[in-house]
């Protein structure tokens, strides 16, 4: 089969396709024939050899494609169109998926729509619901509201609750787009200081909930956007790692939660667990089509790098997605 590894930590251009083994599976296990794969921050991390948890030596962490072979007491029929999380090896023609992680497709959506689908959704569920603890008539904070996770946690939080959603973004496009989503203030932070508009928009009390991407350079704002008694949640670093001069005092006065999670380290019985809640509760609604995937750009296979450089960009709205030409 056709692969996609990384030659040697570093760039977009250590991305190449070469000739590796369909891989074998174990009790428990599909083998699934991907038709489509996303791309997600995780990966660039990954490829750049700072992630410390990356085994497979193909990137990729989600697939939708149809499952060619299933080990023995598993459930799934061969030929089921499948979605779901792997544990590494998502770049390739045949990845392997633990049965209990694969979603069915629903029947109106796309391999490439249904790749868009499981990392980010199942990610902003976590954040918004289990570590969040978003309550309906409270107000969420959604910094890159125009990225994968953020895209998706708009229309969850609008689906699923009665809260208000603020959103950031760096582009009048991305807000607007945001808003088409069910985001009621947009905030575009190149222009305007969040921490500010946030105040505005909550008579001053802030947001109950915080989903933040970006780490240290909005750790101040951060702080001050926080509700007294608030959930932050910090799911990325795009804004650096390192925060200097933290005066714990501001945090125990706002009596503050914060909570660190990386989805892809977690274990498989979690995943699972997710998994199973999210089928129960979020599913419907893409069968209803009341939420939906969103895909900003497909790439064919052979321009896996062009794919990476176009998220490392950050002009995405929604899901960078590759075709699997199989």
């Amino acid at each position: 089969m056709k692969a996609i590894v990384v030659n040697q930590p570093g760039g977009a251009e250590q991305l190449h396709v070469k000739d590796a083994t369909i891989p074998s599976i174990k009790p428990g296990e599909l083998l699934i024939k991907v038709k489509a794969f996303a791309i997600n921050r995780t990966d660039i991390v990954s490829r750049e050899g700072k992630s410390g948890y990356m085994s497979n030596p193909i990137l990729g962490i989600e697939v939708a494609g149809e499952v060619v072979e299933a080990a023995e007491g598993t459930t799934i029929e061969i030929g089921t169109r499948v979605m779901g999380l792997v544990n590494g090896g998502g770049y390739a023609e045949y990845a392997v998926m633990p049965a209990d992680r694969a979603m069915k497709v629903p029947a109106h959506l796309s391999f490439e729509e249904a790749a868009a689908i499981p990392e980010v959704f199942l990610t902003a569920y976590q954040t918004l619901f289990w570590l969040g603890n978003l309550s309906p008539q409270e107000t969420v904070l959604i910094h890159a509201g125009g990225s994968g996770v953020g895209t998706a946690a708009i229309q969850l939080v609008k689906q699923m609750t009665d809260a208000k959603i603020i959103t950031t973004a760096g582009s009048q496009e991305k807000l607007d787009f945001c808003k088409t989503l069910g985001a009621d203030i947009g905030i575009n932070y190149k222009e305007q200081s969040f921490d500010e508009e946030v105040l505005i928009a909550t008579n001053s009390q802030g947001a109950d909930v915080i989903l933040d991407f970006i780490g240290a350079s909005y750790w101040k704002q951060n702080l001050k956007s926080l509700k007294m008694d608030g959930r932050w949640v910090l799911i990325g670093v795009l804004g650096g790692a390192m925060v200097e001069n933290i005066n714990i005092r501001e945090l125990m006065e706002k009596r503050a939660q914060i909570k660190g999670t990386l989805l892809t380290p977690r274990s498989d019985q979690y995943k699972k667990e997710l998994t199973e809640e999210f089928m129960s509760k979020v599913m419907p609604l893409f069968d209803q089509q009341k939420i939906r995937p969103i895909v900003d750009t497909v790439f064919p296979f052979e321009e896996i790098q062009e794919a990476h450089r176009h998220m490392e960009a950050s002009k995405n709205i929604g899901k960078i997605v590759v075709r699997v030409l199989n």
